[in-house]
């Protein structure tokens, strides 16, 4: 028997006709009417090639064939796992799982969540959970997300379309320069700021442009780009011991106050915002909401 979503109704409905051996009872039961359940009935007679049910000789109710007895308990108990199956409702205690969950970061959104995230799954879950965070590769990310390879990934933007995200935080970029600096540490003038050489932090080899310029650009203006890095975590070891600036987040910046100036930019700039990003297969996963929920909180601390 194919047990399409329409023949499982219709075991059903033989179930209770098997307990009740009585198709009045039975459709009242199932809050159906006795001609839609008796024409069931034919439909199940057809599939199991047997009458099933029978009229009783007293004419009071019907009798189980054979093939009826020897289904009936079967069938009641596979019903009933069945159900507990369906209605089995999933929970997630951080205490006592050991799932390890995988955070896709670059540097400085770790930095950024990483400490209090640590410290929020700790409290939680003292021995069991683990957090990996790894870097980001844009080629695979949509695939890992899918896939489950990684859990969340935080970036400036969602990853790709069709992906869930949730803004984490947003905050003003600051030009960042050692504390003694031979300008001085007023906030620059436009043709000041110009005259700087600058590092950038990028991705791509070899890439001496950042979004700092695209802005520079349309109001005519372009600035001299002399260092070029991949990870944040580099630029304040060469700001200090050389007289390059650079634009950085300002909550990245305050890591740093007693060795790095953080002055505003004489330019306007688009905020910086930090998104978590996942596969939308995993939006009611209990485990999964539960560290996304840290992964905010960590964001507001």
């Amino acid at each position: 028997m194919n047990l399409t979503g329409h023949n499982l109704a219709l075991l059903t409905s033989l179930s209770v006709m098997l307990e009740e051996k009585n198709v009045t009872r039975a459709a009242a039961k199932l809050n159906l009417t006795q001609s839609a359940l008796s024409a069931q009935l034919s439909r199940l007679r057809d599939l199991f090639g047997d009458p099933l049910l029978i009229p009783a000789q007293s004419g009071k109710g019907m009798v189980l064939t054979a093939r009826a007895e020897h289904l009936r308990q079967p069938l009641r108990q596979a019903l009933q796992v069945l159900e507990v199956v369906v209605g089995d409702v999933p929970v997630f205690d951080p205490a006592k799982s050991d799932r390890t969950f995988v955070i896709g970061a670059n540097d400085n959104a770790a930095a950024i969540i990483a400490p209090r995230l640590l410290q929020l799954v700790k409290a939680a879950s003292p021995s069991g959970i683990r957090v990996s965070i790894r870097a980001i590769d844009p080629t695979h990310l949509a695939g890992q997300l899918e896939s489950g390879e990684i859990d969340v990934a935080l970036g400036s933007r969602s990853a790709a379309v069709n992906l869930s995200h949730e803004l984490l935080l947003q905050e003003d970029f600051r030009m960042a320069q050692r504390m003694d600096h031979p300008r001085g540490t007023a906030p620059p003038t436009m043709d000041e700021y110009l005259q700087l050489e600058h590092v950038v932090v990028s991705g791509a080899a070899n890439s001496f442009h950042g979004f700092i310029d695209d802005v520079l650009a349309e109001n005519g203006h372009s600035r001299r780009v002399g260092v070029s890095v991949p990870y944040y975590n580099i630029v304040p070891l060469l700001l200090q011991n050389t007289d390059f600036v650079c634009v950085l987040p300002s909550r990245f910046l305050s890591r740093y106050q007693c060795s790095l100036a953080s002055l505003p930019l004489p330019f306007e700039v688009r905020s910086f915002s930090l998104f978590s990003t996942w596969h939308a297969r995993f939006d009611k996963d209990l485990a999964h909401s539960w560290f996304r929920q840290q992964l905010k909180l960590s964001a507001l601390s």
